[in-house]
């Protein structure tokens, strides 16, 4: 009997956990990546066993190496039918006020590790192809709707979010005459620990901080942003849901757009000439008419 299989990294929380939990729902054998034992309990429980946690680090090429090699004995001959690249985190702050060792830890989480987990799973992807047939595999990939709007104060974030829409889009060819179909999801905003997590990233950036002289405006602008689009943003189960019905669908789809915000800023950033796209994204961050510092500020 074949069975499908998933692996997702970045399942403790938010969507990733979410997401296994409504695969195993729908009777996916899922293999959820998280880092703590507390997190594996809390996802075996809630799954009533049909979620098995694995232990994967994507900054560990050593992780990575025994989470497939555990993975690979466990669903031969089925091979996966679902990789799910989900780790991620959120690095803020003006570019010239973070640090060499944090711009390198967001690419080392938010691509590096999924270019790393990839290239360990794809032979399980192809076995699922000899499974399950061609194009039911899928390989995601979560980007954002930060993938296609860059914003002041999260360049680590968008760039990494650039680079890994670019990286699926690059694979969607790549890997199409072997038959797996590879889709980037682009979420807006969805209610989880990530976005909390850089909040308080960003609350340290106070009142005396250096970033302050020249970004003041700037962090608050982002900081009051956030809190709006936050207040509105859907449930991980709800983006969980979107993504299970594009996993499940006849074709994969090349990009998903997550929630309803995701689709009203593609569709400006996509329409909009780029000078109005900008006063639109100065507007929201309350620094629109705010004065022009000048060149010689220090």
């Amino acid at each position: 009997m074949t069975i499908s299989w998933a692996l997702i990294s970045g399942a403790s929380t938010g969507i990733g956990r979410a997401t296994a939990l409504q695969l195993a729902a729908k009777g996916f054998h899922v293999l959820a990546g998280v880092r703590s034992k507390d997190a594996g309990a809390a996802l075996t429980e809630a799954s009533a066993g049909r979620v098995r946690p694995i232990f994967l680090d994507v900054t560990d090429q050593g992780s990575i190496t025994a989470a497939i090699a555990g993975a690979a004995e466990m669903i031969y001959p089925s091979g996966l039918r679902v990789l799910m690249n989900n780790a991620g985190i959120v690095v803020p702050g003006p570019l010239e006020h973070v640090s060499p060792t944090d711009w390198r830890l967001q690419f080392d989480v938010n691509f590096f590790g999924m270019i790393e987990l990839t290239r360990a799973a794809l032979p399980l992807l192809r076995q699922g192809v000899t499974a399950h047939g061609s194009f039911v595999p899928r390989l995601l990939f979560t980007s954002s709707i930060g993938g296609r709007v860059s914003q002041p104060v999260l360049a680590p974030y968008t760039t990494s979010k650039f680079a890994t829409s670019a990286l699926g889009d690059a694979l969607r060819i790549e890997l199409r005459r072997q038959g797996i179909g590879v889709t980037v999801i682009e979420p807006g905003a969805v209610a989880t620990n990530i976005w909390r997590k850089g909040d308080a990233s960003s609350s340290e950036f106070h009142a005396n901080h250096p970033a302050r002289l020249l970004y003041g405006p700037e962090i608050d602008g982002l900081i009051a942003a956030s809190k709006r689009i936050a207040s509105n943003a859907i449930s991980a189960d709800e983006a969980a849901g979107q993504i299970v019905r594009g996993i499940l669908a006849k074709k994969p789809p090349a990009r998903l757009l997550v929630g309803t915000d995701a689709k009203v800023m593609a569709t400006l950033r996509a329409w909009l000439p780029l000078p109005w796209f900008d006063e639109l994204l100065k507007r929201e961050l309350g620094i629109a008419r705010l004065p022009v510092t000048g060149s010689r500020a220090n």
